[in-house]
Order: structure tokens, then C-alpha cells, then sequence
């Protein structure tokens, strides 16, 4: 990675605190970075990396904050990206809210961490759960008397401590899948996709090993059985405790898992999926005083499950005014300041069907369409329930309470209108 040094600028430009890693960039390297930075966004292609004079800057932005990442090494970018969120992680998780005040009242812990994080120009310890087993709030003081280094970081297993007890041992395992979808206004399915992360909450004694199975389609093919309820995941990415090689051999998830919340992996399915909440949508305009509009929302999927927290938002006009709702199910506001009829419904059992009817006065001045309609927006959670047909299978025999919960959810999910 080859990072140079780790500079935090105010909106101005101007350093807050900076640190070194290998001498070849001093404080004066970083001067001209802000004015860099106005010059391409005024010629209107603004980027996340900038040079200067041989020195190499990778930046991104959080609150009023610039951290920027100088080398004059050929660096992998993806990973100094990786590194300077990691730092925005672990700084929040000291002082909540990452700020410009909060970096001027913790200076003292911020030079501790930032000689943890990184070790001449190479990421060392970024996890917060360990960083914080030898840096408090206080400051670097132990029990001894005398400074130790601390064995999540001598040990092979740095992600997890020795010693951990629990009376009860628990694993909550949470399977959440989100799915992302654009409609055509003529009903073609123009983007989908389900985004997964499977979490896990660890409440275990000692230094347990964990085994999960998963109905993957590549271990299907490998042992020759059938393809039905298998899954077929792109862009797996698993957490640092995760025995790779274990995984590409027989595809099994084995791992010594951190203590507490963590995400075990991610994965894709760039896949057609049917849309689960279909909408349909009318707009009638009556000698330009009033509107009236239809929406008609159907849960298509199975009548077993209930899509909880529904919300589905409609544009209007920008002009309409006195609303008057009638709906089948659930309640609808006018949210003037956004320009739409927000619809929510608690509960929405599959296979059903609700209808919302909205009237809006209109000026009497008739004004042209400008661009197309916005899309409906919805939103949703349905419990017990995932898109792909995932399902976790527990193989460790670990002495523990395992719990395993499916959750499907909406991401971004529009169906534009006529």
C-alpha cells in the first residue's frame, strides 16, 4: 500500500492533525491540495485522486472533514480508500460523531490510534474492538505499570481475545437480504438485484471454531445433487476470520468468530427477480382545478409471509393542494416540502391487493409538464422470507444456541409511471 502519511483537513484546507509514516511527505506537501481540489470541480470532473509536485493524493470527504492519504509510491488506491474509511470507523466508534470539534478535543487519542492503524505506510490493527482492549479514552494506561503488547495482536487470532466467558452461549445469526429494482413505465423490468450480508451476534466461551453451510450451487455440482434449492451467489466477500481455503475446497464457512456484532460476508445475485410489491399508477386531470390520482399496490409473493412497514411514495404535482385520501388499508399524508403522498400500510400479507384514492385541487392556471413524472418509491421488510432461497445450514456442533433469521427488505426500488 505505500502510504506516505495520513493528513485530516478542516473545509479550508488547513491541517488539523497529520502523521508521517515515512518522511518523504512533509505538512507543506498538502497546501495546494485544496486548491487542486476547487479547480477540478470547477472545471466540472472533480476526483478522488490529485497530484502534485510527485506527491499523490487520496481523499474522501466525511462531515466538514478532508481525510486525504499522500504517497509518492505507486499505491494500490483500492486499499488506501479502504484504509482512510477504516480510520473514519474506528474514529467514530470513540467519539460518535467524527467532526472537526471532536478531532480537536481528542488529539492525544487520535496520534495513539493513528500509530496503531498504520505501520510505515502499511495498515497494522484496524479493528476497534481490539484497539480498544489497550487505548481508552484515558489514554494508553495499563495494569501493570509497564507496556505489554496485547496478544490479539501477537496472536493469529488478532480479531478475537483469549479468555472471553459467557454463562449462556448464544449465535444469532441474521440473513438479510436487500433487493434493488427499477421498473419501466410500460412494466419491463429494467434493473434487479439482491444485495445479501449475513450478520452474526457472538455471545461464546473461549475460542470456539464455527462451521456454516450454505445451499451453494457450485457445492451442489461438486457432490452431484440437484440444482432446485440451490443459490448461485456473485461477489462473495467474506471477514477476515474466514479459512479461505476451507471455503474453496469443500465450500464450507469455517471461522473462529470476533465476540459480539459482525458481518460474516456479503454476496450479489444479479438475477430477474419478479417484483415483490407491484404499483400501479393513474393520474387523471379535470380542466386543470383538480387531480386525481389512483395508486393500486399488490403483494406478489408468497401468502405466507406479511411485508411489514410498507411505504409507498407517490408524486404529485407541485402545485396540488387539499388533499382528500380514501384507502383500503393503512393511512396517506400529503408531504408538501417533498412533493408526494406518502401511503404506509403495517402490515401487507402476500397475495393481497389495496387501493388508494387521492384528490388534489390545482390552480386554475394551466401549467406545462416539465420532465416525466418521478417514479414510486416503496419500501418494505418481510420476515422469514429471502429472494434467492439462501438458507444457512448450522455444521459446527458447537455446544451453543444457534438462531437463524431471514429478513428480505426493499433498497433502492422505483416503478416509474405514465
Amino acid at each position: 500500500m505505500s502510504a506516505s502519511a495520513v493528513f485530516i483537513l478542516d473545509l479550508k484546507g488547513k491541517p488539523l492533525i497529520s502523521r508521517s509514516y515515512r518522511g518523504d511527505v512533509s505538512a507543506a506537501d498538502v497546501e495546494p491540495f485544496l486548491a487542486l481540489l476547487l479547480q477540478r470541480e470547477e472545471e466540472g470532473a472533480p476526483a478522488p485522486l490529485l497530484a502534485h509536485g510527485g506527491v499523490h493524493f487520496l481523499w474522501i470527504k466525511h462531515a466538514n472533514l478532508y481525510l486525504v492519504a499522500a504517497t509518492k509510491k505507486n499505491a494500490n488506491a483500492s486499499l488506501v480508500y479502504a484504509f482512510l474509511y477504516k480510520v473514519v470507523e474506528v474514529f467514530s466508534e470513540y467519539f460518535k460523531e467524527l467532526e472537526e470539534e471532536s478531532i480537536r478535543d481528542n488529539f492525544v487519542i487520535i496520534y495513539e490510534l493513528l500509530d496503531e492503524l498504520m505501520d510505515f505506510g502499511f495498515p497494522q490493527t484496524t479493528d476497534g474492538k481490539i484497539l480498544r482492549e489497550y487505548i481508552t479514552q484515558e489514554g494508553n494506561k495499563l495494569d501493570t505499570g509497564k507496556w505489554r503488547v496485547p496478544t490479539t495482536v501477537t496472536n493469529a487470532v488478532s480479531w478475537r481475545s483469549e479468555g472471553i466467558k459467557y454463562k449462556k452461549n448464544e449465535v444469532f445469526i441474521d440473513v438479510v437480504e436487500s433487493v434493488n429494482l427499477l421498473v419501466s413505465a410500460n412494466g419491463s423490468v429494467l434493473l434487479s438485484e439482491v444485495v445479501g450480508t449475513v450478520k452474526l451476534k457472538v455471545f461464546l466461551s473461549g475460542m470456539p471454531e464455527l462451521r456454516l453451510g450454505l445451499n451453494d450451487r457450485v457445492l451442489f455440482e461438486l457432490t452431484g445433487r440437484g440444482k432446485n434449492k440451490s443459490v448461485e451467489l456473485e461477489d462473495v466477500k467474506f471477514h477476515q476470520c474466514v479459512r479461505l481455503s476451507r471455503f474453496d475446497s469443500d465450500r464450507t464457512i469455517s471461522f473462529i468468530p470476533p465476540d459480539g456484532d459482525f458481518e460474516l460476508m456479503s454476496y450479489r445475485l444479479n438475477t430477474q427477480v419478479k417484483p415483490l410489491i407491484w404499483i400501479e399508477s393513474v393520474i387523471e386531470k379535470f380542466s386543470h382545478s383538480r387531480v386525481e390520482i389512483m395508486v393500486k399496490a399488490k403483494g406478489q409473493f408468497k401468502k405466507q409471509s406479511v411485508a411489514n412497514g410498507v411505504e409507498i411514495a407517490v408524486p404529485v404535482p407541485s402545485d396540488a393542494d387539499s388533499p382528500k385520501f380514501k384507502s383500503s388499508a393503512g393511512a396517506a399524508r400529503y408531504l408538501p416540502e417533498r412533493n408526494l403522498v406518502l401511503w404506509t400500510i403495517k402490515s401487507f400479507p402476500g397475495g393481497r391487493e389495496h387501493v388508494l384514492r387521492a384528490r388534489f385541487g390545482l390552480p386554475s392556471v394551466e401549467r406545462e409538464e416539465g420532465e416525466g413524472r418521478p417514479p414510486v418509491s416503496v419500501r418494505f421488510e418481510i420476515p422469514y422470507f429471502t429472494v434467492s432461497g439462501i438458507q444457512i445450514i448450522e455444521k459446527s456442533g458447537y455446544q451453543a444456541l444457534p438462531w437463524v433469521r431471514y429478513i428480505t427488505q426493499s433498497g433502492d426500488y422505483q416503478l416509474r409511471t405514465s
